[in-house]
């Protein structure tokens, strides 16, 4: 038999009027886009604007049509994609790989550490001749820009969250003759969760930054590449249209770890 749950009328109450507003709230933000939107779509059709700089909602669907059109749609988002994952990929495992073993030696903590921070303060496009030397000019360079952008962070953020356990709680655990690995394994990591799903919200843009930024640099496909063809031949619908589908796969894919974040709070 399953436990049935007895709420108060005000706590149901409550809930009601937390669904409500969620709704809301979610109207809300489709119809300020619907407006925004339609404004510039308006502006655009009324010479209000110039339709050639800033393009316009009908010009960017256009132009994404003709690429479906030619077939090479989805070339260039798979291409993206798959630079973008497993850079996103390669760099949150090595980070927590480094991260776990930068909180296990404090020796090896306090001599690398700074020159992590040194390395995040860094702008990454200056190493661009670089990457192109190591890597050469396929998608092995623009996965390299893409870990090298989010694996810092990565290692930073995890840190941070290692470091910040309950002193009380090492303690206990101490007291009671657990090992660090029993420490790491039953306290520090579950601990850190909370931080994990944080550093990979952070990472989805880190990634995109990176495989885009990398595709700049070197690219023969991909929505970079896109980009930067269609910023030198002066065809801003196309530049328009690579960014909306840039905005729309970023969006996706924070919304995948943002589902990650609700099973795990759910499971806990």
């Amino acid at each position: 038999m399953k436990n049935e749950v007895n709420y108060s009328r005000e706590h149901l109450l409550y809930l009601s009027g937390v669904k409500k507003k969620t709704v809301w709230v979610n109207v809300i933000r489709v119809a300020v886009l619907v407006l925004l939107l339609s404004l510039w779509e308006l502006s655009a059709q009324c010479n209000w604007i110039n339709p050639f700089i800033t393009s316009s909602p009908s010009r960017i669907l256009k132009a994404i049509a003709e690429l479906y059109e030619n077939g090479t749609l989805f070339y260039h988002v798979g291409t993206t994609l798959w630079e973008t994952l497993v850079g996103f990929f390669i760099a949150v495992g090595l980070g927590y790989g480094i991260a776990l073993l930068l909180w296990w030696s404090e020796a090896f903590r306090r001599i690398s550490e700074p020159y992590f921070v040194v390395l995040n303060a860094l702008p990454k496009i200056a190493l661009g001749p670089l990457v192109i030397i190591w890597c050469g000019t396929g998608s092995g360079a623009i996965v390299f820009m893409t870990v090298l952008i989010g694996i810092i962070v990565a290692i930073l953020n995890m840190l941070n969250g290692f470091m910040a356990t309950d002193e009380n709680k090492l303690l206990l655990m101490k007291s009671m003759g657990a090992t660090k690995l029993q420490i790491l394994t039953k306290l520090v990591i579950p601990s850190s969760l909370p931080n994990f799903i944080s550093m990979l919200k952070i990472n989805v843009g880190m990634a995109w930054i990176g495989s885009i930024m990398g595709e700049y640099i070197v690219s023969k496909a991909g929505i970079g590449y896109l980009i930067v063809y269609g910023g030198q031949v002066f065809k801003l619908d196309l530049v328009m249209s690579a960014v909306f589908i840039l905005c729309i796969l970023a969006a996706l894919m924070y919304a995948a770890v943002a589902l990650l974040e609700k099973s795990v709070i759910k499971n806990r």
